[in-house]
């Protein structure tokens, strides 16, 4: 027995790389998967599900287009209803800011946060509604997939750091106004070595061994919190790579300045403000460089 059987479980992005193998994995947990993708690859992932012994439907379409979304919990439905959303499918187009055009940032921005967004709406929407026919909390687990180059403002990926930050936002906005319904949205910056990252991470020089970066690592988590061992795990940020999973804090307050009257003066804020930063280090931003250790 599976620790999803009888659930259905949808992935974007599976045709490939960390959503096929979040696909995969799912399958193997005993879910029905829905994989969507922009390319009919998705039909070779859904084949070699049922090849295992499970269960898959493939739908091809472009995840910022309402229509596939909509196809995608149609699919859904057919085979049980939606009980898993993983939203991972995105691409890069990677430029400094000053060079940046405007259909680079446009594309990422539509494909990574509405794609995000239209599958999100869908889905809680869907959850939410059978919540109030059955008038108890339901089982729905959202899945994001955000990237440290949102933690870190990744120099060269304005477009790609952007939408990751948003996925966030959004994340932790859906875990706060689904909850009631009993469901759960976390978001997942993943290390793995695909064909996206493989300017980055380059080829696996293991040996033979276990890959560190196999997207294999990160689906087994996506697995977990899919599962029904994750309920208590809601509106959460987690770096996953290989065997180490990180949960990120929240932001706090540094420091707080209070201006002595009822308001600020220019040179009381001069001397606040700009006397705190005096010896602060230049390269301490909002950022966390230390994730990338």
């Amino acid at each position: 027995m599976g620790v999803l059987d009888g659930r259905v479980a949808v992935v974007t992005g599976a045709g490939a790389g960390l959503g096929r193998a979040e696909a995969l994995a799912l399958a193997a947990a005993g879910a029905t998967v829905v994989a969507g993708d922009v390319s009919e690859s998705v039909h070779d992932v859904a084949d070699e599900i049922a090849a295992a012994g499970g269960s898959a439907r493939a739908v091809v379409g472009d995840v910022a287009d309402r229509c596939t979304a909509d196809a995608l919990l149609a699919a859904a439905d057919e085979v049980g209803g939606a009980a898993v959303v993983v939203n991972n499918a995105g691409f890069c187009r990677d430029r400094m800011l000053f060079s940046m055009t405007d259909d680079e940032w446009d594309a990422v921005i539509r494909v990574h946060l509405r794609g995000h967004f239209l599958l999100s709406r869908g889905a809680t929407a869907y959850w939410r509604d059978a919540s109030k026919r059955a008038g108890r909390a339901v089982y729905g687990r959202l899945i994001n997939t955000a990237s440290e180059a949102f933690l870190f403002g990744s120099v060269g990926q304005p477009n790609y750091a952007a939408a990751k930050a948003g996925i966030v936002a959004l994340t932790v906005a859906a875990a706060r106004g689904c909850a009631r319904y009993g469901v759960t949205a976390n978001a997942i910056c993943p290390r793995a070595r695909t064909a996206m990252t493989a300017g980055v991470f380059g080829a696996s020089s293991d040996g033979g061994g276990v890959d560190p970066l196999a997207p294999e690592h990160v689906a087994r988590f996506v697995s977990f919190l899919a599962s029904p061992a994750a309920a208590q795990i809601n509106g959460q940020v987690f770096v996953v790579h290989g065997s180490m999973v990180a949960l990120i804090a929240p932001p706090t307050v540094e420091r707080r300045f209070d201006a002595a009257g009822s308001t600020w003066s220019d040179p009381e804020l001069a001397g606040a403000v700009s006397g705190y930063f005096a010896d602060h280090d230049p390269a301490r931003m909002f950022a966390a460089e230390e994730i990338k250790g």
